[in-house]
């Protein structure tokens, strides 16, 4: 016969799991004290200076709303910004997402070498930004650029690429395209979390490579696709470095992106007030894009499992 617990083993067990629970909040207090300092007391900080007009060398003034009214009414660059943002973002990360997937799918499958062409396609993703970016001025150099070198042995004469306006963003987005390999692992193991059972099921149905795709992986990697659309449509409408180093937000503000503006205003006119605008509606527009696909996912992601109503 079990004798029932003691009030004093309980206390023990309780303890116990006190004593656990304040471990595991002394283990990420770092990260919590980071956040709180440079994260959101960094946000808020910021949200205030947004009614003020402040060049952080004198005493802010206090001027309301002017900074809005400023940005919705007489500052065209905010909205050029954010039009070539928004135009980078909406073509960037569907290219993006189809490509990584695509090539996830190819590297899926059972072929000699494959850990080694894994290997190549990922590689771009770990290599420094600017980097990336010095090796890109060279490739899209309009005289002596490989690509046009290239474009030029069938006698096709390649664009003027950054020095031309209407080029200047493909540029950029072509450039984004090469960094693909961080998406294309987690579509990888995307992929290779579907149950085998499902393709020899469709196999025995007589279904071919193509409807087996539609109609068994795409639906069981939608939770995949989700998170890479969220994590792309942040990112994407967040780009600043490939712009800044390659482009200088050139040529005649082709290339403006929404943060270069805000870094332009802040640490090079030092409008810190005005900038602080600029990024709380850039965030604004961030979260609303977010929102919207993460209510528009109970449409179309699939989780294992799930009863549909």
């Amino acid at each position: 016969m079990v004798a029932p617990p003691t009030i004093a083993g309980s206390r023990t067990r309780l303890g116990l799991r006190t004593r656990e629970n304040i471990a595991g909040y002394l283990f990420i207090m770092p990260w919590i004290i980071g956040f709180l300092v440079f994260v959101a007391g960094a946000m808020l900080y910021s949200f205030g200076l947004s009614f003020f007009n402040a060049d952080m060398m004198s005493a802010p003034e206090f001027i309301g709303a002017e900074n809005y009214r400023k940005l919705l009414v007489q500052d065209e660059l905010a909205w050029i910004a954010l039009r070539n943002t928004a135009y980078y973002t909406f073509v960037n990360v569907p290219l993006h997402v189809l490509l990584a997937l695509l090539v996830a799918a190819l590297l899926n499958q059972r072929i000699l070498g494959l850990s080694v062409f894994r290997t190549i396609y990922y590689l771009p993703s770990v290599v420094s930004g600017v980097a990336v970016a010095i090796l890109w001025i060279w490739l899209l150099h309009p005289d002596f650029g490989v690509i046009n070198g290239f474009l030029g042995l069938f006698g096709v004469v390649g664009p003027q690429w950054l020095y031309s306006e209407s080029w200047a963003m493909p540029a950029l987005i072509l450039m984004s395209l090469w960094g693909i390999g961080g998406s294309m692992v987690i579509f990888l193991a995307g992929l290779q979390g579907v149950p085998q059972s499902l393709y020899d099921a469709a196999k025995v149905d007589g279904a071919n490579a193509v409807t087996t795709f539609r109609y068994v992986t795409v639906p069981l990697i939608t939770p995949t696709i989700f998170f890479s659309l969220v994590m792309g449509i942040i990112s994407s409408f967040q780009m600043f470095t490939q712009a800044y180093i390659m482009t200088q937000g050139g040529p005649n503000n082709a290339t403006m992106t929404a943060v270069m503006n805000i870094y332009t205003k802040g640490f090079q006119q030092f409008q810190f007030g005005y900038a602080s605008a600029l990024a709380w509606v850039l965030f604004a527009i961030i979260l609303l894009f977010t929102m919207m696909i993460v209510r528009s996912s109970a449409a179309w992601v699939y989780y294992e499992g799930e009863v549909r109503k």
